[in-house]
């Protein structure tokens, strides 16, 4: 079963979506039942790439599979080529962690065109698990491009009063970036090709990174790739899609600009959704932040906020959620004093908060921690100065709204008969809250699986780095001999 663990992983949703495909429109339940134990069993496939301890010892690609997909003559190949190694395997895991708990919030929240909506819900993780997986970038962009689909219907359809307008600016955004991103790969397959890499690789991202092209066009190819990631991060200026979007939706110098910028627009929202959307921009910065360090400890701890992001913002949405479905509204002057009549809530919604402060023995703390060491060993320590005021401003805008939606007088006669959490919620928040705190006390359950693979790939960058240089100053010398002479 491991040589096909992979793939029975990512398409065992798709089976999930055909069955409920035959079910009668009208049976909601059952239909969100379906997509539910879907979910579940697909969590539960995954549960042995987390325990097996050969992403501890190595760096290499595990649970590979490979067979040939599309071939054009003796010149273009595509492969289906997927493979994890402990840089993916937690994104993997999250995937897989959090689709049961976001179905689940759904029970109540989607009661129009369920079927629809259960449906692409199963589909998107597919296509989250297969871009995970990819080792052929080719099969990379088709599940990329296959994520697009189902988010923009589910914002589109199931979002709020705006959803239309942010379903269409999240698709123009998104598919822009993605046909820079499909140029850049169509011309390293062709220079592949003109290289000499065999043709049976195909689009191998292995076979790519041993390739040696040249910086001129380094620059040109990754300005594409780094401007479609940056807008599904999203970074600073090429974020506006996602306040809109994650509102509407159902339930270096750049990332310290986004961290400062994410926060500062957080602090003055009126809505409690969109101030949560903003501190998504806030905090994705603390990751690319980590990540141009380019060493192991920025690198471990981006890796770790984005699993850490994950979990919290996943969390502060759900209890958003839960707000909204009692009194259908998401507007911070309506709520005050909550913590009376709502105790359990209360008390989950201090924790998440808490978490996403980055309060030390909870996950954020680690995270950023790690990422601001990394990014000050690195040349990015005037960067990490201004950064570390994203902590501070992040603690004042959580804290600030806390305070007004929870503590205070009971003001608003329309939340003094709220009801507190239900069985069936606090079993939603009770996974995400166990890892909040795991994470945060022994963080080397995630970290000892994806250290190897990120020192390999560290060692490869700045090996490349290193002869790039050093062509570099025997073209500046042959230059200058060449001009003397």
């Amino acid at each position: 079963m491991n040589d096909h663990l992979l793939s029975l992983m990512t398409f065992f949703p798709l089976v999930g979506m055909l069955i409920i495909l035959f079910l009668p429109r009208e049976a909601d339940r059952l239909i969100k039942t379906v997509t539910l134990v879907v979910t579940i069993i697909v969590f539960f496939i995954s549960l042995p790439l987390a325990f097996d301890d050969v992403f501890v010892t190595s760096s290499a690609m595990h649970y590979t599979e490979f067979a040939n997909w599309i071939s054009v003559g003796d010149y273009f190949q595509m492969n289906y080529n997927v493979g994890i190694d402990g840089i993916s395997l937690w994104l993997v895991m999250l995937t897989t962690f959090i689709m049961p708990i976001a179905i689940l919030s759904t029970w109540h929240a989607i009661d129009k065109n369920t079927k629809g909506f259960m449906a692409l819900a199963l589909l998107l993780e597919t296509g989250m698990l297969g871009a995970f997986i990819s080792l052929d970038l080719f099969l990379f962009y088709v599940f990329w491009e296959l994520m697009l689909v189902p988010m923009y219907f589910m914002i589109g359809i199931w979002g709020g009063k705006n959803r239309i307008y942010a379903a269409v600016k999240f698709f123009i955004f998104t598919a822009v970036g993605s046909l820079l991103m499909l140029v850049a790969i169509i011309y390293v397959y062709y220079y592949s090709v003109q290289a000499g890499v065999p043709f049976e690789n195909g689009f191998s991202v292995v076979h790519f990174a041993q390739m040696d092209i040249p910086a001129h066009l380094q620059t040109w190819l990754f300005a594409a790739f780094a401007f479609s990631f940056a807008i599904k991060v999203p970074m600073f200026p090429v974020h506006t899609w996602l306040p809109d979007a994650h509102t509407e939706a159902p339930t270096a110098g750049l990332a310290v600009i986004g961290i400062i910028y994410g926060a500062l627009v957080a602090m003055m929202q009126d809505d409690v959704k969109k101030l949560v959307a903003y501190s998504s921009v806030s905090h994705l910065g603390f990751v690319m932040l980590g990540v141009f360090a380019m060493n192991l400890q920025g690198l471990s701890g981006g890796l770790l906020q984005m699993i850490n992001h994950g979990i919290s913002t996943g969390a502060l949405f759900l209890i958003v959620g839960f707000l909204y479905e009692r009194r259908h509204t998401r507007l911070i002057a309506d709520f005050g004093g909550l913590s009376k009549v709502m105790p359990v809530f209360a008390t989950i919604f201090l924790i998440v908060t808490f978490s996403s402060i980055g309060l030390p023995g909870t996950n954020g703390f680690v995270g950023e921690f790690l990422i601001l060491v990394g990014a000050f060993e690195s040349e990015l320590r005037i960067f990490t100065v201004f950064a570390t005021t994203g902590v501070i401003l992040a603690a004042v805008y959580m804290l600030w709204m806390f305070q007004r939606v929870m503590m205070g007088k009971l003001t608003n006669p329309k939340n003094e008969n709220l009801k507190d959490l239900s069985a069936r919620e606090v079993a939603i928040m009770m996974p995400l809250l166990i890892f909040i705190f795991w994470i945060g006390i022994y963080p080397n359950t995630f970290l000892d699986k994806m250290n190897p693979a990120l020192e390999n790939m560290i060692k490869q960058v700045k090996g490349k780095q290193q002869i790039a240089m050093m062509v570099e100053d025997m073209d500046q010398t042959v230059t200058q001999i060449t001009v003397n002479d």
